[in-house]
């Protein structure tokens, strides 16, 4: 009976989504969940949108990064390719040690453009492999009309480049159940994560119950809100808990299995928001927060993006 609970454990444990609502398993920044090939990501990523291809973002990531960060979340569209592998390269740490994720240029869908796009992505990254190559918008501006047959070749480049071990993992960002049903139709190897804007606000229920149910780990973009902190229920839940917004918003993600990727310039916010695993949101905490479902999205719609 032990051994059949071990391994029923292990099989949930296994799909990337071992919390339940209100559940609290990870203890610090650098635990991992693990992908559904058996790849382990980190709990928390640093995000780098907005920071300029320069020395000083450098400086920031290898801040994050002796603060205890080990998740690094970039992209070809952010043009700071170049400053996370410096700071990568640069930090002391064995590759291992470090998770790097970059995604898909909006000009790169299709076979051969996301081959020669990934290239470029390399080169400016100038390390050994990418540990999550995603596809960052399901349907950009250059394929509104043909993005069906443009994700296909994608995908089916973005499994060629894994299974040459150029990439460690897979997955879409901003994909919902429309876009990934019509990939998985001819996909060989399902997405591993999809990043979404997730956030108290916007919750996104149904397409959390999609991932769940394909095995996808949900990464959250936005997880602060873009900086939303004066809600009445926000301060005083973080007056409760004597605990910043920032962080009740990211124990808010933790608690349901989400990766949050915030973002900082700044040694104090990186260790505030890292340290979030010495309280719990209550139920009662978690139901109060519905109130802001009204706001919804502040971030563009996948399909209608200008860009």
């Amino acid at each position: 009976m032990l051994s059949l609970c071990l391994n029923l454990i292990e099989s949930y444990l296994y799909t990337g989504f071992c919390f339940l609502e209100g559940g609290n398993i990870m203890d610090n920044i650098q635990d991992s969940y693990v992908l559904s090939n058996g790849n382990k990501i980190p709990c928390i990523g640093f995000g780098t949108w907005k920071l300029a291809n320069d020395d000083t973002t450098v400086d920031i990531i290898k801040t994050a990064i002796d603060c205890g960060y080990r998740h690094i979340d970039t992209a070809h569209s952010y043009k700071n390719e170049v400053s996370v592998g410096k700071a990568v390269r640069n930090s002391g740490l064995k590759r291992s040690e470090l998770f790097v994720t970059t995604k898909l240029s909006n000009a790169g869908h299709g076979y051969e453009n996301t081959m020669k796009e990934f290239e470029i992505s390399m080169n400016r990254l100038d390390i050994e492999y990418v540990d999550l190559y995603l596809i960052h918008w399901p349907r950009p501006y250059s394929i509104r009309d043909s993005w069906i047959e443009a994700n296909e070749g994608t995908w089916r480049a973005f499994e060629e480049l894994y299974r040459a071990g150029k990439v460690k993992a897979i997955g879409v960002s901003n994909f919902l159940e429309t876009h990934m049903d019509v990939l998985l139709d001819t996909a060989t190897i399902a997405p591993m994560v999809n990043q979404i804007e997730l956030h108290p606000q916007f919750v996104q229920r149904d397409l959390v119950s999609y991932c769940k149910d394909h095995r996808m780990i949900i990464e959250a973009y936005s997880p602060l809100i873009r900086g939303q902190f004066d809600h009445p229920v926000l301060l005083e839940i973080s007056n409760k808990h004597n605990k910043s917004v920032a962080q009740v918003l990211l124990r808010w993600q933790i608690q349901h299995g989400f990766i949050p990727l915030p973002k900082s310039s700044t040694k104090e916010r990186m260790l505030e928001n890292a340290d979030v695993f010495d309280f719990k949101l209550t139920e009662d905490d978690i139901e109060s927060m519905k109130v802001l479902e009204k706001f919804g999205r502040t971030g563009a719609h996948p399909d209608t993006a200008e860009f």
